[in-house]
């Protein structure tokens, strides 16, 4: 049913994303899909790494690491973006056809005020996006 299932992570916080990690690696395995996780950077040293190649080298690392812990087959993509807070929704967007994933399975945070006055990023990508999201609500 699908083949490439992509993985939006924040490196920074991949502790609190492990229910939508968990939830790929068992569609990918139900499924002999690749997950492919995918990460957005900025193209200045920040807290994650210091260049986009460091950057890369850590995604692609996280992405090995969850199929030695899960058995399924995976593969990485990273984004530069100049401002990644503002660009994230489009990049994954993007992303979704660069890569032709035909799953996106994604964390989100609990709902919160902000929600009501922000869109959140899982909301923006099943509205906008031509295949199916599956967004995993992170407690």
């Amino acid at each position: 049913m699908f083949t490439k299932i992509m993985v939006p992570v924040d490196l920074a916080h991949v502790a609190s994303m492990t229910r939508a990690t968990k939830v790929a690696a068992d569609l990918a395995l139900l499924y002999q899909a690749e997950a492919c996780y995918v990460a957005v950077t900025a193209p200045t040293p920040g807290p994650t790494a210091h260049n986009p190649q460091e950057f890369a080298a850590k995604l692609e690392a996280f992405a090995q690491g969850e199929a030695a812990s899960h058995g399924h087959r995976v593969s990485s993509h990273s984004l530069v973006s100049h401002d990644p807070a503002v660009d994230l929704d489009h990049d994954l967007l993007k992303a979704v056809k660069t890569i032709q994933a035909d799953l996106v399975v994604m964390a989100s945070h609990v709902p919160g005020v902000a929600d009501y006055l922000f869109p959140s990023h899982g909301g923006k990508m099943a509205k906008h996006s031509d295949i199916s999201v599956m967004i995993i609500r992170e407690s």
